[in-house]
Formats: C-alpha cells, sequence, structure tokens
C-alpha cells in the first residue's frame, strides 16, 4: 500500500492554464491516457497531445450549459475505486472504467466574483459543482489517487513526476490531499459566508489562506502566527518583520488613529496611547504627542494620519521606536528613518477592516460587532448648572476618542487636542484618575482648564471631586449610574461641567 504508485490515467480539468504545459508534456512522456473537458481538452490539443474527451468515456454529452460534464460513475469510479479491494477491481471491469490515478481540477472563482462586485446570478453561476467533487473523491482515495487541485502546486507536481518516473509515494498523496480539503473547505466557507448575510445562522465560520509565522508569540516560549494578508495592510519600506506583540499594538494604533480626521500622531504602548496630539501641521501634532510622555514613548508604535514629511521624520528619529506607521512619506524622510536598520517603517494601504472582533475564550470563542460609535458635541447631554465652553466640546470629543481606545477602567485628561495624561486598566475608576493626576504632574502639565473623559460611569463622587481639585473644568461620562444625581450635585459645588453620552466605552 505504501509503494510507488504510477500514474496511467489522468483527469484534467481546470479553469487555471498557465504553467499546466510542462504537466501535459511529462503525462505525455510517460504514456499516460489523459481524459479531459471543455476549454482544458482544446488546450491540451493545441499542444499536440492526444487527450480522451470524457464524453467518450462516459457516453453522455457534456448538458445543462456545461452544469453536468463530469458527474458520472464511469468518472468516479476510476476514482474511488480501490486498487487493494478485488471487489472493487471486478466491477471496473464490469463497467469498463479506467482506473484514474491523477486529477488535475481547480474550482470556480467563487470569490474573486463576487470580490468583483456581480450580479447574484453569477455569483451563483460560479459555485462549482463538478470540480469539488472530483476534488473531494480524489483526496478521499489518496491511497491510490494523486489530486491536485490548485496551480500553485503545478511546479511541484510536474518536479516529482519527471524526477520520479511519473509515479508518487503515499507521502505525497496524502499531502496534496491535505492542501486540496483546505482549498474545499475554504471555498465551502465562502459560498456560506455568502448566503450568511440576511438572518445569518449562529455558527462561527472562519477561513483565511495567507498566513506569516512570526518569531514567537507573546512571549519567547509561545509559537505565534498571523493569518491574514499584511501585504496588503502595509508596504514595509524598512526593518525587521513585525512581531506578535508589534502586531497587537500595531491593530490598536490603527484603530485609534482612524477616529481622527485633523493631523495627528499618536503614541502607543501596550496598546494604549501614551501621548497623541491634533494639530495644523504634523510635525507639532508629533512635538506635542511626544511630550504627552515621553518616558513611555520609549519602544512604541506611532502612527500618523498624514504625510511625514523630512522635518518630522528628523524629530521623531531622535528617539527609540519600534514601529513607524503612516499614509505617505516624502523622499527625504524615508532617507531620515531608513539610516536606523531594525526600525519598522511602514505605509499603510486603503483596505478595509472587518466589521467583527472575535477571540478564543475558555472551551469557545466569542464575538461581537466593533465598538463604531464615538459621541461628538452633538451627542453630549449637559446635567449641570454650568455649561461646556465650545473648546471644551471640543477637546471632550478629543479625549471621548481617546478613552474609547484604552485600557478600562481608564480616565483621560486632555486640553486643546492634546492628551495630557491618562489613567489606565486599574481595577477602580478612582485609581486611575488618581493615576492620571500624578503622571500630568510628573511632566509638568497643568490641568487647569482641562477636561476628563471616562470609559464608564461614576459609581461615587470622589472621582468628580478629586477632578475638580486638579483643576479640571469639564467632565464627560456615559452616565447611567444609581449615584448619577451625587455626582452631579459635586460638579455643582465644585462648579464644573458634566455631560453624559448614554454610551459606555469599556475596553478589556
Amino acid at each position: 500500500m505504501s509503494q510507488p504508485v504510477a500514474i496511467k490515467n489522468a483527469l484534467i480539468s481546470v479553469y487555471y492554464k498557465d504553467n499546466l504545459e510542462p504537466i501535459i508534456r511529462e503525462l505525455n512522456r510517460i504514456g499516460a491516457s489523459i481524459y479531459s473537458t471543455g476549454g482544458t481538452e482544446t488546450f491540451i490539443r493545441s499542444l499536440g497531445v492526444d487527450v480522451i474527451a470524457v464524453e467518450d468515456l462516459t457516453s453522455y454529452p457534456s448538458i445543462l450549459g456545461g452544469r453536468v460534464k463530469t458527474l458520472h460513475p464511469k468518472v468516479f469510479g476510476g476514482i474511488l475505486a480501490r486498487r487493494s479491494n478485488e471487489s472493487d477491481k471486478k466491477q471496473l471491469g464490469q463497467y469498463e472504467i479506467p482506473e484514474i490515478d491523477l486529477v488535475i481540477v481547480d474550482l470556480y472563482p467563487f470569490e474573486e466574483t463576487v470580490e468583483s462586485g456581480a450580479g447574484h446570478d453569477d455569483v451563483i453561476e460560479k459555485i462549482d459543482i463538478g470540480g469539488i467533487s472530483l476534488i473531494r473523491a480524489a483526496a478521499k482515495n489518496f491511497k491510490d489517487v494523486v489530486i491536485l487541485a490548485s496551480k500553485d502546486d503545478y511546479t511541484e507536481l510536474y518536479e516529482m513526476l519527471s524526477s520520479q518516473n511519473g509515479t508518487t509515494t503515499i507521502d505525497q498523496r496524502k499531502r496534496f490531499a491535505q492542501k486540496a480539503f483546505n482549498i474545499t473547505s475554504n471555498y465551502d466557507t465562502a459560498i456560506f459566508q455568502y448566503f450568511n448575510q440576511d438572518e445569518p445562522l449562529p455558527v462561527f465560520k472562519h477561513s483565511i489562506q495567507t498566513s506569516q509565522t512570526l518569531r514567537y508569540g507573546e512571549n519567547p516560549h509561545q509559537k505565534g502566527v498571523f493569518y491574514g494578508n499584511l501585504d496588503a495592510m502595509f508596504n514595509k519600506l524598512n526593518g525587521k518583520e513585525l512581531s506578535y506583540n508589534n502586531l497587537v499594538d500595531v491593530d490598536a494604533a490603527v484603530a485609534l488613529i482612524d477616529e481622527f480626521t485633523e493631523p495627528t500622531i499618536a503614541i502607543l504602548k501596550h496598546t494604549n496611547a501614551c501621548g497623541i496630539a491634533s494639530r495644523s501641521f504634523i510635525k507639532e501634532a508629533w512635538i506635542d504627542a511626544l511630550a504627552c510622555d515621553p518616558v513611555s514613548a520609549f519602544g512604541g508604535v506611532i502612527i500618523a494620519n498624514a504625510e511625514i514629511d523630512a522635518a518630522t521624520a528628523t524629530e521623531i528619529d531622535k528617539i527609540f521606536y519600534e514601529v513607524l506607521i503612516a499614509p505617505a512619506y516624502t523622499d527625504e524622510a524615508v532617507q531620515i528613518l531608513q539610516g536606523k536598520k531594525n526600525r519598522i517603517i511602514l505605509v499603510r494601504q486603503p483596505v478595509e477592516l472587518p466589521a467583527k472582533q472575535f477571540k478564543t475564550l475558555l472551551n469557545g470563542v466569542i464575538e461581537q460587532d466593533k465598538d463604531n460609535t464615538v459621541e461628538g458635541p452633538e451627542h453630549m447631554t449637559p446635567v449641570t448648572n454650568r455649561k461646556p465652553t465650545e473648546q471644551e466640546l471640543k477637546d471632550l470629543y478629543f479625549a471621548n476618542k481617546v478613552v474609547k481606545h484604552t485600557k478600562s477602567n481608564t480616565i483621560v485628561f486632555a486640553k486643546n487636542s492634546q492628551l495630557m495624561s491618562s489613567g489606565v486598566g486599574q481595577t477602580s475608576r478612582v485609581d486611575s484618575l488618581k493615576q492620571a493626576v500624578i503622571k500630568a504632574e510628573s511632566f509638568g502639565f497643568d490641568l487647569n482648564g482641562a477636561v476628563m473623559a471616562s470609559d464608564a460611569f461614576f459609581p461615587f463622587p470622589d472621582c468628580v471631586e478629586l477632578a475638580a481639585e486638579a483643576g479640571i473644568l469639564a467632565v464627560l461620562q456615559p452616565g447611567g449610574s444609581i449615584n448619577d444625581k451625587l455626582s452631579i450635585e459635586k460638579c455643582n459645588e465644585k462648579n464644573i461641567s458634566m455631560v453624559t453620552t448614554g454610551v459606555r466605552h469599556f475596553k478589556h
């Protein structure tokens, strides 16, 4: 059973014919009979190689506009017959069915058709029936049959046949079967996702065919893989490969910067912003973002939403960072930034990002919609005697964007479209506030006239009292606590403004 199997008969019917010719000629050289249909049959004949039409084997023509060509016992019998089973072999002889030792079949381009924006009828016609059945049959019988289901494997098969004189080993056939089932499962998942848009079934199905092995996972003793196409997302101009932790921070950076339209730069460490500022010019945004917390900026991920010029690059190059992301760079900026070989410099490409988030948890997976809501001034309801000024409303909006992307429990202080400090990931909200006050003071920020945003409601008035003592003049929170009244009364006592949004932004 583990002995090499010689290819005597091959069935070939493919959509993609590039690089197929060497295989055809090698099969012809070893004397294998070739069965084919439609365009592939015409292609083989054009090479001057003999080919037997499947219709001649089955004695049935291709019918229903090509929808039924190979679905016949004389085809599937030859693929599924067990060579070591005497009963199977006897039936092959009885019905004059040739043993098919090699099946080269690919699938109609369903995903490409969907992505092209084609109409529903065109998409349905690209659901392959015969091809996927042939692939599954040949893969199931890998002990006796070679299945090739992708044009990406043409060269590998050609080299195998030419170096082994038309034979294959059981390990080689099993490997091709593994690849084939990967292709069919991905194909079926794509079809299911297309049908599962209206009134979706509560099932979890995802299939990503591209991947990149990472140096390691979150820590060196953990293995890590990224599934997806990073080359579509970024054009790398410099530096080493992104690590697992880099990717987690880059994901957080992209989500944060997409909240802003004016020239903005953010610096992140462990997915939280340690500096962010919006200014008229990108260099000014960098200087003020770095001022927020130049200590934490060391080794961070930097992201901009505007072109990096030479002047800005010169300033950024003065610190150590892991990753820099921008939509564009001037040539002079690239020359400056490439001076340090390990710094990762990325150009962000316009790619549509998923609308859902999921992760493994316990013995399953949890999934949710992305938090795509951020409340602007029009969504802020004043609940205190003092109303926020126009500038305070602008700063509250800025702070609310930042707090949404900061680990809970979190408090954010901001003034003049600049992050002044934040308290991040504390087990109590008041501890987050205390942390933010200490950080602001340590970097010389005057909180008088600043605003404060909270990702969730205040359970007690202590946060408002401490904020007022620090100089905060306006507060944003979602509201919803049974003690909202106490916090509002404390604001009125301290003559500061409070607005509620009705929307919580926990981030765990």
